[in-house]
Order: C-alpha cells, then structure tokens, then sequence
C-alpha cells in the first residue's frame, strides 16, 4: 500500500515536471544605460520569444543579445540606434557569430529624456520583432 502511494507521488512530480514552461532563452543586453536597461530588455525578449520557437531553435543551442545605444547630439536631437541578434551558445555563453540581426534607426529633435527612452524602447521592439519575424519564417 505505501509502495503504491510513493509510486503515484513520484509520478506525479515527474508528471508535473515534465508540463512545466521551458527555461527561458539566454539574452544578453549590451546597451547604454541611459536609454535601455536590462529588465526592460529582457521583458522585450520574452514578450517576442514565443514558445514555439523552442522546437525550432533549442534554448540549449540559441541565445539572443540587444544592444541600444544612441543619445542626444549637439543639436538636443534625440537619435538612437536598436539592434538584435540572435547567436549560437556555448554552454553558458554566446559565440559572436550571428545568425540573424535586425536594426532599427530613429531620430527626434526636442525630445525630452524620458521621450528618448521611449523611442529607444520602441526601436528595441522593432528589431526585436524584425528577428523573430524571420525565425518564424525561416522554417
């Protein structure tokens, strides 16, 4: 009788294990501190890494890295430069051979600061979505 409770308890777990959400991919964030920080990158990533790119692209050989950099000219123009990569991994890291990259561009005279983080933050989205468009295309 206790055999068979300890069988369907481990069962169980294992059971619950196996339908629990995959681990997330690697991403890195290279960008300038001022414009984008890494939570928010981060969030970015998740929100257009959808779950069945892992079939296509296993977490264990893919990783992904942004890079934000830009801020204001002599003319208080707000420009800012957005760009995604997507690159095989190494065990723990990332090898800068990129497989897919996407860049997005802007700029925007008379921003404020939080404006320009905005526009950072919308130009991240766009190279970020750029990436996955061709991931999904791709295959």
């Amino acid at each position: 009788m206790n055999r068979t409770r300890l069988l369907a308890a481990l069962l169980s777990m294992c059971a619950g294990s196996a339908f629990a959400a995959p681990a997330p991919y690697l991403t890195i964030d290279h960008s300038t501190d001022t414009l984008m920080d890494r939570a928010t990158a981060e969030a970015i990533w998740q929100e257009h890494l959808p779950a069945k790119l892992v079939k296509l692209y296993p977490i264990n050989k893919w990783g992904f890295v942004s890079q934000v950099e830009g801020g204001f000219d002599d003319a208080k123009v707000c420009v800012v430069t957005a760009r995604a990569m997507m690159l095989p991994r190494s065990g723990k890291t990332l090898i800068f051979r990129p497989a897919h990259t996407a860049t997005a561009y802007a700029s925007q005279a008379g921003a404020t600061m939080q404006q320009c983080k905005a526009l950072a933050k919308l130009k991240l989205h766009e190279a970020v979505a750029a990436v996955e468009s061709t991931l999904v295309a791709a295959r």
